[in-house]
């Protein structure tokens, strides 16, 4: 078993009586006991290959294999999407007690399709994007087949700029 870049850390919610999960549902229980299992059994070890593979890249855009690995076996155990009521059932405070678990190795959130930018983008389609928009960008970033990122650009004027990355292609959206 290749060793964890992350470390062994107690979670704040274990130890401060008042962060315990109680106020969860049974289904939220059940789901972060599932996403510290596959932190644990999948992400951990897998984040010494991940770093290799990706430091053997020609490119920092790199996404190593491992990663896509891990996306599909936790797309396909419905660790998927989690921070995201509309597609997950579960309110912002049960998804922190799982994002606080994703949060004890370098590349889980990614792994579960919770990484920022692009839950904050993702927010921002569900929320007050057309259908078009939705269908061209939401979808896509939900299915995990996109990556995006936000940037802010301009001298005195501040500009956004969204990057989404498909394949090895960027496309930039943004005012001048």
């Amino acid at each position: 078993m290749t060793p964890s870049v992350s470390t062994s850390l107690t979670s704040a919610s274990e130890i401060i009586p008042v962060l315990s999960p109680q106020p969860l549902s049974e289904k939220a229980r059940d789901t972060l006991q599932q996403v510290k299992d596959f932190i644990k059994n999948v992400v951990m070890p897998n984040e010494t290959v991940f770093l290799q593979q990706h430091s053997e890249a020609s490119t920092p855009w790199y996404n190593p294999p491992i990663m896509e690995e891990m996306k599909a076996k936790a797309k396909k155990q419905g660790l998927w999407n989690l921070f995201l009521p509309a597609e997950s059932g579960f309110t912002q405070l049960e998804y922190a007690y799982m994002a606080e678990q994703m949060g004890r190795s370098p590349i889980a959130s990614e792994v579960f399709n919770c990484s920022a930018p692009d839950t904050g983008n993702m927010e921002v389609l569900h929320l007050y994007g057309n259908d078009a928009q939705k269908e061209k960008w939401l979808r896509p970033l939900l299915d995990g087949t996109i990556r995006s990122c936000f940037g802010m650009t301009g001298m005195n004027i501040y500009t956004v700029v969204i990057l989404a990355l498909m394949s090895t292609d960027c496309l930039f959206k943004g005012h001048p």
